[in-house]
């Protein structure tokens, strides 16, 4: 920054010239003191320079009888899992007061590689809201997985230093790091002295020590208030997730007070358009957690200022002089809901997303399956007992289930009546054409099938059916449609949503992907599936770092063991 600058500022903060901008009489939630401050809120350019006193500005805005708050940090969130582009997640979240994102595009690097990576950073150039790219660390997940790309610590090092950068993306392999493999060790200490994301679903004790150790400092994969708290007590930010299948809020809101709260933060880690639309984002989380009884203050802290600090982003979290102006106005604490979004000094409207540059998406025609038919979904066995993945609905760990199953003429059949039914991974990426099968509970499915190329997060084919020839029906009009989701029943196509970015985003306005997503919501269920989010539920059953049985295209993983314990098909 220049004299200039820094003088201008100054001159501005004390009224010796007029603001850029003033948001006049509002009163601002100091979420230090917990106090109300009446008086104007000055901004120069993108910093606040005043507040707590009456101001001239060559812009003036007001906010008579709203609260003022900083603006939100969502802390760990795939903007691929938006199933929209960067510039419409931007223009779907910011408005409701998300002027920060920190996000790990480890999806579309799975499918991509590097070139994934480079896309959102470039993209961060261009938005309204202020988008925070981290460098994703396990690409693939792990060594149990067929994905589009390989990222070793090798092909991170050229992507440091770009000014969107925030650190290493969340360390999934914690077998990995415990376990002191090679590649997770030369990534760890790249970022040495750096940010560097965790991901430990119910690692405790002695492995949980050994894994922070390595320099890891936030969590967000904590879903009960014993293990966040034994995180918490390992000097790890824990940051409270509400996704559109990891719903964590609840069990977890009891863990967020006003002593804990510099240590808390909220993320959003997978939520799609439909629930933004419906239940909101982070003002959602908000709402919800002062519903449980959460001071104002903890959540507001948790929100914003905590984030801020968790990740090194001492600019902003405050409203105070000398912070970044992100700004939301409310009428109510306990309704969160904005009335004005202000980013980076930048009044959020209409007028500010048409003033933004684009890009070309990269990853199309990446949906390469081999040749599908119903022989592809055949499950030979020759013994009845068969491990089956366990739903548990708005979570994504799941159960290690086991169910006889009889073998007719040498293979098993879905049973719907039971709720199970057949479960099969696909390779895509045109690597080696793997297939690999087996049953799963708790969708309900009782005829036809459904299919994503959204299946984390090596994101090859999934497909849940009761009969095989409805489910090649179905994986093949994924290819058709350089990927996304397909429901199917008696030979037809009841809804569909296209992802032709690396088959994981459209390039449509997140207003038609909401209108797809009910569409896709209402053929499910039609089909007998009962879950909230089977899209989503669907690609986690893929996941391998996530205990405890999971399914990719080498086979079926205990992820107790951390090993593939059989495959089919």
């Amino acid at each position: 920054m220049s004299r200039a600058e820094i003088a201008k500022r100054i001159a501005q903060g004390t009224g010796e010239e007029p603001a850029d901008l003033v948001l006049k009489g509002g009163r601002v939630f100091d979420l230090v003191t917990g106090a109300m401050i009446d008086g104007d809120v000055a901004i120069c350019g993108d910093t606040i320079v005043g507040t707590g006193e009456t101001y001239a500005g060559r812009r003036e805005i007001d906010v008579t009888g709203l609260i003022l708050v900083p603006g939100f940090i969502d802390t760990h969130l795939h903007i691929e899992s938006s199933l929209v582009t960067p510039f419409e997640f931007d223009r779907c979240v910011t408005p409701r007061g998300i002027t920060t994102a920190i996000c790990d595009p480890h999806e579309i690097a799975n499918v991509i590689g590097t070139e994934g990576i480079r896309y959102f950073q470039d993209a961060s150039r261009h938005l309204v809201m202020d988008l925070r790219v981290e460098l994703s660390s396990c690409v693939p997940s792990s060594p149990m997985e067929t994905s589009g790309a390989i990222v070793e610590a090798a092909a991170l090092e050229p992507l440091m230093g770009h000014p969107s950068g925030i650190g290493l993306g969340e360390f999934m392999n914690y077998p990995g790091v415990v376990g002191r493999d090679a590649g997770c060790l030369d990534k760890l200490a790249l970022f040495e002295g750096g940010h560097i994301d965790g991901h430990a679903p119910l690692l405790s004790g002695r492995a949980l020590n050994g894994y922070v150790a390595a320099g890891i400092t936030t969590e967000h994969e904590a879903t009960t208030a014993a293990e966040a708290r034994e995180k918490l007590t390992k000097g790890m930010r824990v940051l409270i997730r509400e996704g559109s299948v990891s719903k964590d809020l609840d069990a977890l809101a009891e863990i967020l007070t006003e002593r804990t709260s510099p240590y808390v933060c909220l993320c959003t880690d997978d939520r799609n358009p439909l629930d933004i639309d419906e239940a909101g984002h982070l003002d959602h989380m908000i709402r919800a957690l002062i519903g449980h009884g959460v001071p104002p203050l903890a959540a507001y802290r948790a929100a914003s200022l905590s984030g801020a600090e968790a990740f090194g982003l001492k600019d902003r979290g405050l409203i105070a002089p000398g912070k970044r102006a992100d700004i939301v106005a409310l009428a109510s604490l306990e309704e969160c809901r904005a009335q004005l979004v202000v980013d980076g000094g930048t009044v959020v409207d209409e007028a500010a997303f048409a003033r933004r540059g684009s890009l070309l998406a990269p990853g199309r025609h990446s949906v390469k399956p081999p040749a599908i038919d119903a022989n592809t979904f055949r499950i030979a066995a020759n013994r009845e007992e068969t491990p089956v993945i366990g739903i548990q609905p708005g979570r994504i760990i799941t159960d290690f289930l086991e169910e006889r199953i009889p073998i007719v003429d040498g293979e098993k059949a879905a049973d719907p009546a039971r709720d199970l039914v057949r479960i099969t991974v696909i390779e895509r990426h045109g690597k080696n054409g793997n297939v690999a099968s087996g049953f799963v509970r708790g969708f309900g499915l009782k005829r036809g099938a459904i299919a994503s190329t959204v299946c984390h997060d090596h994101h090859n084919i999934v497909v849940v059916g009761v009969e095989a020839e409805e489910m090649a029906f179905a994986a093949r009009r994924l290819a058709e449609i350089e990927g996304g989701f397909v429901v199917v029943a008696d030979g037809a196509i009841l809804a569909e949503l296209a992802l032709p970015v690396a088959g994981l985003m459209s390039l449509e306005p997140f207003e038609a992907v909401t209108h797809e997503l009910i569409h896709l919501r209402d053929a499910a269920k039609s089909l007998g599936v009962t879950l909230e989010e089977p899209f989503l539920q669907l690609s986690f059953l893929a996941l391998p770092v996530i205990p405890r049985l999971k399914i990719t295209d080498r086979g079926l993983v205990d992820v107790d063991r951390f090993e593939i314990i059989g495959a089919s098909g």
